[in-house]
């Protein structure tokens, strides 16, 4: 499973850079434009995907920073949540590869930002969430765009596979 897991961290990583490749396209009001997503807009949405990845890897880890709020803006400029979005992906690769197989079964006590009960589960149940968590809002970033006008991107897994990520095919 730590295979699998590592994989999906080098995907995640491969689909965001072509996410924020997209974005970087568009104006700032067409950025910050509200499409009826969950988080409204682009802005919005790639703010809480970092806020996700933030608030599981401080609970993972035990470092980083711990965002208060699920739709929490952690930065207003989009270049700066471009280069908090690489080192996130790169810190949660970095993480995956210092893991051993054994380390999947540990289990992560938390409490949730939306509630006060704290949490028990197994660190891989926790991983699958978070990879999950990516590919789910990535989605709603990716109806955004085309709901701008924008293409269609190219974001499955299967695709990666077959071309950036052929080490994991």
């Amino acid at each position: 499973m730590l295979h699998h897991y590592r994989m999906f961290a080098d995907y995640n990583r491969w689909a965001n850079q072509r996410l924020y490749d997209a974005c970087a396209t568009l104006s700032d009001a067409e950025f910050r434009a509200d499409k009826g997503a969950f988080f409204g807009s682009l802005h919005r949405t790639l703010n809480h995907i970092l806020v996700g990845d933030r608030a599981w890897m401080k609970r993972l880890t035990g470092t980083g920073p711990a965002p208060r709020a699920l739709d929490e803006i952690l930065f207003d400029a989009f270049a700066e949540l471009r280069a908090a979005r690489e080192a996130e992906d790169a810190r949660i690769i970095d993480w995956l590869g210092a893991l051993d197989d054994d380390a999947l079964s540990a289990l992560v006590e938390y409490t949730p930002i939306t509630s006060p009960t704290p949490v028990i589960q197994r660190r891989d149940r926790v991983l699958a969430h978070v990879f999950n968590h990516q590919t789910h809002h990535r989605g709603q970033a990716h109806a955004i765009l085309t709901a701008l006008g924008k293409p269609s991107l190219l974001l499955d897994l299967v695709y990666f596979q077959r071309t950036d990520g052929a080490q994991w095919g």
